[in-house]
């Protein structure tokens, strides 16, 4: 197991955290690409930029969903909130990237990321019953938004067991292993799902406004395109 355990922590980290960087950089990359080809062909090339930061902000901190549906929204932010700081902030890590690459920052206490830890994995499970409990995300569903969270949930789980071995009944070694791998999984899937909106959802008002502002000769096109020249739309 020991063989393992090295593998999992060293080529396999590496190839992991490599794919999720670059692919992420890459979506980024394109998106970014795109926002300018976008706005240079645009006629109208005016953006409302105070209003496009604040709609931002909103989606970022969706408080006013709170009140139209609060027990899917409150569980929704619980559980970004959790698997945001526990993975950056948690003293282990921290531990790790300073004897592997010599760069450190504060970490939370341990008292706190034991409850973010227990918070990640019950709001986890939380969204997978609720989803299939409405009718209406229920219907807009497929297979992998199911899964997705309980991946998401794994290292948390596992994490919880090494980091407790009183709860665990599972040897240490095993347990860790299945923690290394299923972060490793994770940080491999999230450039290849919905995950991505990690580094893309703020720009995703920018890229919502830019689609109503069409190239200067699009009407021209769009009346070709119905066989409606010279004639009014």
């Amino acid at each position: 197991m020991e063989y393992w355990l090295e593998w999992a922590r060293g080529p396999a980290f590496i190839f992991s955290f490599s794919f999720m960087i670059l692919g992420l950089a890459r979506h980024l990359a394109l998106t970014l690409w795109e926002i300018g080809r976008v706005w240079r062909r645009a006629g109208d090339k005016s953006l409302p930029f105070r209003q496009i930061a604040r709609s931002t902000l909103q989606w970022l901190f969706p408080a006013g969903r709170l009140l139209q549906s609060p027990l899917f929204s409150l569980t929704s932010m619980l559980f970004h909130i959790a698997i945001l700081i526990v993975p950056i902030f948690l003293s282990g890590h921290i531990a790790l990237w300073f004897r592997g690459a010599g760069v450190s920052w504060p970490a939370i206490p341990n008292a706190l990321a034991d409850v973010l830890t227990i918070v990640a994995a019950v709001t986890a499970v939380a969204l997978v019953v609720q989803r299939l409990a409405a009718r209406s995300t229920r219907a807009l569903s497929r297979f992998r938004d199911y899964v997705l969270p309980l991946i998401i949930a794994a290292p948390f789980v596992s994490g919880f067991l090494v980091m407790h071995p009183t709860f665990n009944p599972f040897s240490y070694s095993s347990t860790l292993f299945i923690h290394v791998m299923s972060a490793n999984l994770l940080m491999i899937l999230i450039p290849l799902t919905k995950l991505t909106h990690v580094v893309l959802l703020p720009g995703v008002q920018l890229v919502s406004e830019l689609g109503w502002h069409w190239p200067a000769d699009a009407g021209s096109k769009l009346a070709v395109a119905l066989g409606k020249e010279g004639e009014q739309i």
